[in-house]
C-alpha cells in the first residue's frame, strides 16, 4: 500500500481519535506487576484469553514474591488455555524471580529495565511504560503493525521501522492513544480477514481504497 499524503494522515489520527476517545489496555489487572505478566501472557494470544486464565493465577500469586513460590509448573496449570503456556510459565517465574532480586519484587519504570526481564520485549516494555507509567509511548502488535500498513500511515516490513515511522507520523502527546485506537479499530472493523470497509470512517482517505 501507498503512503498517505500527511494531510490524509493526519485525517487518518484525528477520526481515529474521534472515533475511539475511550480506548484502552483491555487487559485486566489492578498493579503494575499484574499488568507486566498479563502482557507477557499476551504474546500471540487475545486478551480475552489472557483475561479468562489471570483472575485464578492472581488469586494465589498476585503480586512476585507469591509467584515465586509456585513452581514454573504450578504457573503451567493456571494458564494451559493459552498459547505457548509453558514457555510463558517459564518468563512469569523467571522476571518474577529477578524482580524481587533487583527491584524489590517492584516493576521497574524504565525501557532499558524493562527489556531485560525475562520474556520482556520492546513491544511489552512499551505497554507497561504508557499504561503503568504514563508515558507516550507506541506498541506495535499484530494489530497495529496490520493497519498502520494497510491504512498507509506507514509503509515498512516489520514491527520496529514501523513503531519509528508512526512516531514520526503521529504527534508525540497522542502516541499513547492512536496505539489504543488502532488496536480497536482493527477488532471491531478493520480485520485482518474480513475488513468491513462500508463501515469505516477511514473509508475515503485509507490507501487500501486507492486513495
Amino acid at each position: 500500500m501507498p503512503v498517505l499524503k500527511k494531510a490524509d494522515r493526519l485525517k487518518v489520527v484525528s477520526r481515529l481519535l474521534a472515533g475511539y476517545p475511550a480506548a484502552g489496555c483491555a487487559l485486566d489487572f489492578t498493579t503494575e506487576y499484574q499488568l507486566l505478566v498479563s502482557v507477557v501472557l499476551s504474546a500471540q494470544t487475545t486478551d480475552r484469553s489472557v483475561n479468562e486464565v489471570t483472575p485464578a493465577l492472581f488469586a494465589v500469586a498476585p503480586d512476585a514474591h507469591a509467584m515465586v513460590a509456585l513452581s514454573p509448573g504450578e504457573i503451567q496449570e493456571y494458564i494451559r488455555r493459552i498459547g505457548m503456556y509453558r514457555t510463558k510459565a517459564d518468563h512469569i517465574w523467571n522476571l518474577s524471580n529477578m524482580l524481587i532480586e533487583k527491584y524489590g519484587g517492584e516493576v521497574p519504570g524504565t525501557y532499558e529495565q524493562l527489556i531485560e526481564l525475562p520474556g520482556v520485549g520492546r513491544k511489552t516494555a512499551n505497554v507497561v511504560l504508557s499504561v503503568a507509567f504514563g508515558e507516550q509511548r507506541i506498541a506495535v502488535d499484530t494489530h497495529v503493525f496490520r493497519l498502520a500498513n494497510r491504512i498507509g500511515l506507514t509503509k515498512e516490513p516489520d514491527v520496529l521501522k514501523t513503531e519509528l515511522a508512526l512516531m514520526k507520523v503521529i504527534p508525540e502527546q497522542n502516541w499513547t492513544a492512536m496505539h489504543h485506537a488502532l488496536i480497536h479499530h482493527g477488532r471491531q472493523v478493520c480485520s485482518a480477514r474480513k475488513p468491513r470497509c462500508d463501515e469505516c470512517i477511514l473509508l475515503d482517505v485509507c490507501a487500501r481504497n486507492g486513495v
